[in-house]
């Protein structure tokens, strides 16, 4: 690894490995490589640190609820039927709440019966900006009464994040551990 690269590395392993372990799935394979989107992304470090701050501020400044946040992340990835994104989300949709039910429904890229409205409404919209690439007004207005225009922009930044997220794990075919 270039010098850059061994910044963003120990950066990742400092944050994310931990995060990632308490939510019960692998970013860190056994000999010390990286799992999932984080071996691929570090072929451009420099871009990757922008990212890495970009994740922080949106984990930080967010006003969406961790189960909102996972049903919106669980959404995108069935989009994409992005397999690393499903299992590594699954695991932190449970550790948010999300029933197995609901989270196995939102994989196969449905609206679970048991979420509240705020989720139910993410979903949809998280569902329909990706596929879609708009989301009609009703839709829009329902959004914007539920979750305010900061939470509308919340959600957008998560949705593009993991955009380019599932992006990086299917041009890259990241499997799932094992």
């Amino acid at each position: 690894m270039s010098d850059e690269q061994k910044q963003v590395y120990d950066r990742i392993i400092r944050s994310t490995v931990p995060w990632a372990t308490n939510a019960g799935f692998r970013v860190k394979a056994e000999g010390g490589g990286l799992l999932g989107p984080y071996n691929s992304q570090l072929l451009s470090p420099g871009t990757d640190a922008g990212y890495l701050d970009m994740l922080d501020a949106e984990k930080k400044h967010t006003s969406l609820s961790t189960r909102v946040r996972e049903v919106i992340i669980l959404s995108v990835g069935a989009v994409w039927k992005s397999d690393y994104e499903i299992y590594a989300h699954s695991a932190a949709g449970r550790t948010a709440g999300l029933s197995e039910s609901a989270i196995r429904t939102l994989a196969a890229g449905g609206l679970p019966d048991d979420l509240d409205g705020r989720e139910k409404i993410a979903q949809r919209y998280a569902r329909q900006l990706s596929l879609e690439r708009r989301v009609d007004a009703d839709l829009y207005a329902e959004a914007e009464q539920s979750l305010g225009l900061q939470g509308m922009a919340d959600m957008i930044y998560l949705i593009g994040i993991y955009h380019i997220v599932c992006g990086f794990l299917n041009s890259f075919e990241v499997p799932v551990p094992a």
